[in-house]
């Protein structure tokens, strides 16, 4: 799926990456818990969190994240959002929720981890 239809199903506001809209995301991931992301994500996935904090953008560059989505409204902080453009890390912000905004994609296509 590529990005920028993850940001229409979501209604997400663009933070950062508008170039990179059309990279291409291959699943999805939905987790507060860092550990978790990096126990079971793989590259090319799409990262939808509730944690706003450096150490989300610090996971997603160790496991090739294409993209982050900021769920219940979280803006990043100057910091993160610079963080990100270092990286070519898109970021999105969503008024859904973590269910709400998984469930948007799961049906609009975009499935979880591929083994």
């Amino acid at each position: 799926m590529r990005i920028g239809t993850v940001k229409e199903l979501l209604d997400a506001q663009l933070i950062v990456g508008e170039g990179l809209l059309d990279h291409r995301v291959v699943s999805a991931c939905g987790s507060d818990l860092m550990s978790d992301v990096l126990a079971f994500v793989k590259e090319q996935t799409l990262l939808l969190t509730g944690l706003n904090n450096p150490q989300v953008i610090r996971t997603a560059e160790m496991l090739d994240v294409s993209a982050i989505v900021f769920v219940r409204g979280k803006i990043p902080t100057p910091d993160i959002i610079e963080m990100a453009i270092d990286r070519d890390i898109v970021l999105l912000s969503t008024e859904n929720t973590l269910f709400e905004a998984c469930g948007k994609l799961y049906e609009g296509g975009l499935r979880g981890r591929i083994t």
